[in-house]
């Protein structure tokens, strides 16, 4: 059976309304505009995220970088009231590790391991014959980590101490570490005049390196 169709009615059927036409269009340019915003907003905050990385990176390795010349300038860089050059009584040098830094009267209240090297109440200054100067500083990366760089000091390197007019040389014969206990154990030859420093161990947090050093020649 042959059905006549009104070519001209299915046409009609078939159109697709202006209207229509243009919402769908609408919705793809708002569509097409959100990604496209998205898009940049992200990348903006992937720069935005990368400056201030960068930014605080800098800061950081400035900051390291100061602390470390801090350390290794003696007394640049210290809070100028913790402090006084004009009451040093002496110096401590150490010539590999290119430090100098002076030291207080044990009585004094800048004689302070917190604040500058500690020498020890109980310890002797360096023209007494057969005693132990005893001096102890922080490590670490703080302005007042003196001691940071005495972990690089070996068996037969020389120390120095400036007291009276007089320059102390001493040579370490031991280097040994001790439990955090609030006091430490000094092995020294007690016929011989010596120089112990002390500082905590360093990347250890519980314990603490003694160095002995005995005393070689005085000029």
């Amino acid at each position: 059976m042959y059905t006549n169709v009104d070519k001209d009615n299915n046409k009609s059927k078939k159109r697709i309304s202006p209207s229509l036409v243009a919402c769908i269009g609408t919705i793809m340019i708002i569509i097409g505009g959100f990604f496209l915003s998205y898009n940049y907003i992200m990348s903006k905050k992937v720069m935005v995220y990368d400056y201030m990385s960068n930014v605080f990176y800098s800061k950081n390795e400035e900051n390291i970088k100061e602390e470390e010349e801090n350390i290794h300038n003696g007394d640049e860089g210290i809070p100028e009231q913790e402090m006084d050059p004009n009451k040093y009584i002496g110096y401590l040098e150490i010539p590999k590790l290119n430090f100098s830094k002076g030291f207080y009267p044990k009585e004094s209240s800048l004689n302070d391991v917190d604040k500058n090297l500690l020498v020890v109440k109980e310890s002797d200054y360096p023209n007494v014959a057969k005693g132990n100067l005893i001096i102890a500083g922080h490590s670490g990366t703080a302005w007042n980590s003196f001691f940071n760089d005495l972990y690089k000091l070996a068996v037969d390197d020389e120390l120095k101490i400036k007291y009276n007019d007089k320059v102390y040389t001493y040579k370490i014969v031991n280097i040994y570490k001790v439990d955090k206990i609030g006091h430490i154990a000094v092995y020294r030859n007690q016929n011989r005049t010596t120089l112990t420093l002390v500082t905590c161990t360093n990347n250890d947090s519980k314990t603490q390196t003694i160095y002995i050093s005995e005393l070689e020649s005085i000029e």
